[in-house]
């Protein structure tokens, strides 16, 4: 219940001056935001990688108002990739981006994205890795879809996140499980409203079951986003059954929860990917972390009160 107060939350300029404010908050953070510059999180991904971990690196930041904040989210991501040239990592880190960072809700938006991601995605390829471009609300998808297929024209490795809470992902399931796709199914972290979206979470969790057998299925790549151990044994259930290979599908889990769950899966010669984000422009990354599990929201309270 707590999940659609703290989603609000998110978008208030006064909480995020209360708890930008509060001592213990970076404290916190840094569980999940391990560090605010390239420098800061180059050797996190020596650490992950050197213990057969993938990673999926998130540069944080939503709210661009101008063309020119557009270009320095994806000059940020290009320097990103300079870095990660240098350590020659090739498929273990790849890049996921919110097309909202690449000006996507401004005027002429859609095409000003487009034109950034398209940047970001030639210098991933060049040094052998990819991209993924994340969901955002529903309002955004048609145009992310649509920007996900361009992209896939010339760069088909180009991957897209889908969202088990929202009615249409089943379809959208559909279409996108066929050879080469990537596809990253999780629960979905907007406050959506019930018109378009599942509101319960038995719902959702019947939803996330019904569309990953979809992926399982089909002829693309499956990445399974959730932490929750139920569907992590089901994906492996529904992986056999569809006959793939441990190299066909990927985990995927957020930097910072469940560390030893990654740890498990990779010994056990499951491709596991950690999806790390960093920068200075957090808050609303490390708010959706709390709305979505309440263990995150008890972690952060307890952390407050030992603190205060």
């Amino acid at each position: 219940m707590l999940g659609p107060v703290i989603l609000a939350a998110s978008r208030s300029d006064r909480m995020r001056r209360l708890i930008s404010a509060a001592p213990v908050t970076k404290q916190v953070v840094d569980r999940f935001i391990p560090g605010e510059a390239v420098d800061d999180i180059v050797p996190i991904i020596k650490d992950l990688t050197g213990k057969d971990l993938e990673l999926t690196m998130d540069v944080v930041g939503e709210d661009i108002t101008t063309p020119e904040q557009s270009h320095a989210a994806r000059d940020a991501y290009l320097a990103l990739i300079d870095r990660l040239a240098v350590l020659d990592l090739g498929e273990q880190v790849e890049m996921s981006v919110k097309l909202s960072m690449f000006g996507q809700a401004l005027d002429g938006g859609h095409d000003l994205a487009l034109a950034n991601v398209r940047q970001v995605v030639v210098a991933a390829a060049a040094i052998g890795t990819t991209v993924t471009l994340d969901a955002e609300d529903h309002t955004t998808l048609d145009s992310m879809f649509a920007i996900h297929e361009e992209l896939r024209k010339d760069f088909p490795q180009t991957g897209c996140v889908i969202q088990a809470y929202l009615f249409r992902t089943e379809a959208d399931a559909r279409r996108l499980a066929a050879a080469g796709s990537r596809v990253r199914l999780v629960k979905g972290a907007y406050k959506e409203p019930a018109e378009v979206a599942h509101q319960n979470k038995h719902e959702i969790d019947k939803a996330y079951v019904r569309i990953l057998k979809i992926l399982m299925d089909g002829e693309g790549y499956p990445m399974v986003g959730s932490h929750d151990p139920r569907l992590i044994s089901i994906a492996q259930e529904l992986a056999h059954r569809a006959g793939r290979k441990p190299d066909e599908y990927e985990f995927q889990m957020l930097y910072g929860i469940r560390g030893d769950e990654h740890l498990r899966l990779a010994a056990e010669g499951h491709r596991m990917r950690v999806y790390t984000a960093y920068g200075t422009d957090w808050y609303g990354y490390f708010m959706r972390r709390l709305a979505e599990k309440p263990a995150n929201l008890r972690f952060f309270l307890r952390s407050m009160i030992s603190k205060g």
